[in-house]
């Protein structure tokens, strides 16, 4: 089968769940026998003509190297790019595949290729990572949040395969015409060997610092969870246009001393974090899966979440077995919950790490591959 994955991004040149779990695609799809071509924008500092190699993928950049992000949203003109460089690709190679595969956002590349869907007559696979509703895109973008939403109801009328990562996810979609399939797998590890959690209790944030992921709130968790517990120290991995704003709020409470801002750093320096860490707190407003969770399991790591309208992750939390949900998106509800999450100590832990060997198969990128490969090959 000849296969085209669809995404602006490439693992690692950006970092994030679905660069992971694009790039996992793709190379398993290839090492399925698959011919994969990988249409993306370029990231890499080397020329167009020298793209990076991935085993078995043929990687083509149809747009150039762009800022993505501006103020931690995403700017226009990229997914414009993008979506008119998959367009031309289409037009002149469409007829090389019998399947394009892509993510529904950014919104014009689906757009693009639902276009040339009866030219070439090659299948569409859309995963659904998120659907905003309404309100959000009203929060996002203000007034012109409404083209958002119309675009976005636009592409779940193309003809497609439709995959979700949660159920919050697929319930919006289905409200927009589409019914998908679940999907409730993006792990491409495994079980990692247990340790014991560090002295002294260390908690960890991993990730972007934008506003969704509330990165500022977690430093003010801390500083409460501190009154309680004055051992709780934290350790933040990561960068964005936060990231002073994070610096600002550690130095406004006195958290200089407990608190480290470590931006990014080896992936071995990161694993030993993870590992050692008495919980992984990933304060998100908005999720569309919640591979944290998963990542904190495999580890036999608790994780804490904050409820909300946009937060998948909370469904991949068992509530005292695997981690806390807070319930609310204040520095008090968080502080508790990463407190019941470091009193839980090794039996806590113990309890985590079975979670996950009982849900490891369902939450693997290899369940979710059986089911985009059926799909494929139907």
């Amino acid at each position: 089968m000849r296969v085209a994955i669809v995404y602006d991004c490439l693992f690692p040149w950006t970092v994030g769940g679905a660069e992971r779990w694009y790039r996992n695609l793709a190379e398993r799809l290839a090492a399925s026998g698959h011919e994969v071509t990988y249409l993306t924008l370029r990231q890499w500092d080397a020329p167009p003509a020298l793209p990076p190699a991935l085993p078995g993928v043929t990687v083509v950049a149809v747009g150039p190297r762009m800022a993505l992000y501006r103020h931690g949203k995403r700017r226009i003109l990229p997914p414009l790019v993008f979506g008119a460089g998959v367009l031309l690709h289409l037009l002149r190679h469409g007829g090389r595949y019998d399947h394009v595969h892509l993510a529904s956002f950014p919104f014009f590349s689906l757009l693009a290729a639902g276009l040339l869907r009866p030219l070439h007559r090659y299948r569409i696979g859309v995963d659904w990572h998120e659907v905003w509703s309404r309100d959000y895109w009203r929060d996002y973008l203000g007034a012109a949040g409404i083209v958002g939403w119309w675009v976005q109801k636009l592409c779940a009328r193309v003809p497609q395969s439709a995959f979700g990562f949660s159920r919050l996810h697929l319930d919006r979609l289905a409200s927009l015409g589409r019914k998908g399939t679940h999907l409730t797998g993006e792990y491409a590890g495994g079980a990692h060997p247990s340790q014991s959690a560090a002295a002294p209790p260390t908690l960890v944030y991993a990730g972007r610092m934008i506003p969704e992921k509330r990165v500022p709130l977690f430093v003010e968790a801390v500083a409460e969870a501190r009154n309680s517990r004055p051992d709780l120290v934290a350790r933040i991995f990561g960068d964005g246009p936060e990231r002073a704003e994070v610096a600002e709020r550690i130095a406004e409470l006195r958290l200089g001393d407990a608190v480290s801002l470590e931006g990014f750093v080896a992936a071995d320096v990161l694993e030993g974090a993870m590992a050692s860490a008495a919980a992984i707190v990933q304060p998100s407003a908005r999720e569309g899966y919640g591979m944290v969770v998963v990542e904190a399991s495999a580890r036999g790591v608790p994780a804490v979440v904050v409820a909300g309208p946009d937060n998948a992750a909370t469904e991949l939390v068992e509530e005292g077995v695997n981690g806390f949900v807070a319930a609310e998106p204040s520095a008090g509800s968080l502080a508790a919950a990463m407190l019941r999450a470091v009193d839980g100590g090794a039996a806590l832990r113990r309890s985590t790490e079975g979670w996950y060997a009982a849900n490891a198969r369902r939450l693997s990128l290899d369940g979710s591959l059986d089911r985009i490969l059926a799909a494929i090959g139907a």
